[in-house]
């Protein structure tokens, strides 16, 4: 049988008291890590998307698509951070790291911060190397 001896363990030790625990708790709220549910979902339809949801239509295909009656939906988000947000996700989805700057700027832009781009990066190439293990 062993013997642990816990007298030393800082897992009941008292919390140290901080001088100033708001500052603590901006810091926190200023900088989100994770996403929300509803753009965790904005992400997972994006993995569907097209990077032609990316272009917008030419005056042509618009005229055509009235002539002949067929009418593309519009993939964009009426919430512009989140369109932000789904425009990055379809880049993602496709070209993993490799997005263009203006892209990446317009996320950051749009409020988002890197460790919420980092975070939704990994998992994205997590969803990627699953789907390619199983198959």
């Amino acid at each position: 049988m062993a013997y642990v001896d816990f007298s030393g363990d800082t897992l009941f030790a008292t919390p140290a008291i901080l001088d100033r625990p708001e500052a603590v708790t901006e810091t926190v709220a200023a900088a989100p890590t994770g996403l929300s549910a509803l753009e965790w979902s904005v992400v997972a339809l994006a993995q569907r998307d097209r990077m032609a949801s990316l272009r917008e239509p030419s005056p042509l295909s618009i005229a055509l698509g009235r002539v002949f009656g067929t009418r593309r939906r519009d993939p964009n988000l009426a919430d512009p951070k989140l369109e932000a947000l789904r425009r990055m996700a379809v880049l993602s989805w496709h070209r993993g790291f490799a997005v263009p700057v203006h892209e990446l700027a317009a996320f950051f832009a749009a409020g988002f911060n890197t460790d919420q781009y980092e975070t939704m990066l990994a998992s994205i190439s997590t969803a990627q190397a699953s789907r390619k293990a199983r198959a």
